[in-house]
């Protein structure tokens, strides 16, 4: 079906080696039952790279991510690299990434499965079937906007400065993503901003109905300001579908959906660039949890939220729909069947560490595939 796809391994610091060996289980599978094989490199990133070799990533395994048809994060830092300083830091590996490899739409899904509905904090009946796309930009806005900075005022004081920017070209490459995503799932987009108080606002109100307009009429618009889309997101998250939002407001709506599904340790992500002249795009997967290092090499982590993201990249990066679906599947089966890793342990459910979570997707997987 599919062979020969190059993909960039970062498993990372923590949990992150530890959650990525299941994926490999999965790898495994996926040659031996489907027919797809992958080209792997692995490499080291965050605080394991600079143990080896004294930065968090080197400039060869960047060029490998360039290389690469996907790459598969893990996680990255603790608390034995707090002492590198801020310019060193293990975190600098992803942000490097994400600006060298141009990757400008992070997506965050917030799915709630029917085994963990009661995990949630909120009403069981508001959360029920949950599925959202939010689509953060990731490398404008505020964070990245000029003039910033510290500086001091000629009576002493001081005064931080940061500035939102965002041009025609950033707001239409990430409404393209959310549009072509929604296409894919239930055909519509809200776009959220601050048109009301912020001109950055008005101008994404404005760029992203005009490239409905042309390119998109199939798909259903709406816009929500920033601070009714966080009450609505609690309120009732289901009318929702794809959200498509700038960086501040897109990091903090994505925390926010995240929580309503109870289970952080379940949730994972990607984060794209755009399509380049021989029709490929550059994308990295990872889960959103952190590198947990109270529980690293304990074998207590959940590797739910880093086989998910393998889904993803299977389904957006080498367009394995139904390789995709069937370890959502399989995910969704071993949760149903009562198993638990301690993150989202509830009663009367079994608690299994880390490699017996991945066996069992791996087993549901066998029997899916008959």
């Amino acid at each position: 079906m599919a062979s020969n796809k190059k993909l960039l391994v970062l498993p990372g610091d923590g949990v992150g080696p530890e959650v990525m060996r299941e994926v490999g289980r999965l790898v495994g599978w996926l040659q031996r039952r489907r027919g797809v094989s992958f080209d792997i490199t692995e490499e080291l990133v965050g605080g394991a790279s600079i143990d080896a070799h004294g930065v968090p990533i080197r400039p060869q395994v960047v060029q490998a991510a360039r290389d690469a048809d996907a790459v598969l994060f893990g996680a990255v830092g603790g608390p034995q690299w707090d002492h590198v300083g801020f310019e060193r830091r293990p975190e600098l590996a992803i942000l490097t990434l994400r600006r060298e490899l141009g990757l400008f739409a992070n997506l965050r899904p917030a799915v709630v499965l029917d085994p963990l509905v009661d995990a949630s904090t909120l009403k069981a009946d508001v959360v029920r079937g949950l599925d959202i796309m939010i689509v953060r930009e990731t490398v404008g806005g505020i964070y990245f906007g000029e003039p910033r900075g510290v500086e001091t005022l000629p009576d002493g004081s001081r005064r931080g400065v940061n500035t939102e920017v965002y041009t025609t070209h950033e707001i239409e490459r990430v409404a393209r993503v959310a549009f072509e995503l929604a296409r894919r799932r239930n055909n519509a987009v809200c776009s959220v901003e601050k048109s009301n108080v912020m001109e950055s606002g008005l101008l994404w109100r404005e760029v992203v109905t005009e490239l409905q307009r042309r390119e998109y009429p199939d798909v259903k618009l709406s816009h929500m300001l920033a601070d009714n889309c966080a009450m609505q997101l609690v309120r009732n998250p289901r009318q929702f579908d794809v959200i498509v939002t700038g960086n501040l407001f897109g990091d903090l709506l994505s925390d926010l959906a995240s929580m309503l599904t109870g289970s952080l340790g379940m949730l994972p992500s990607a984060t794209l660039g755009a399509v380049d002249a021989f029709g490929r795009r550059p994308a990295l997967y990872e889960p959103i949890h952190g590198s947990a290092p109270d529980i690293a090499g304990r074998g207590l982590a959940n590797p739910l939220a880093q086989i998910l993201s393998f889904a993803m990249l299977l389904r957006y990066s080498f367009e394995l729909e139904g390789e995709a679906l069937l370890i959502e599947e399989a995910c969704r089966h071993v949760l149903a069947s009562g198993l638990r890793t301690a993150d989202i342990m509830s009663p009367g459910m079994a608690r299994v560490g880390t490699s017996v979570m991945g066996e069992a997707v791996q087993r549901e997987l066998e029997k899916l595939d008959r």
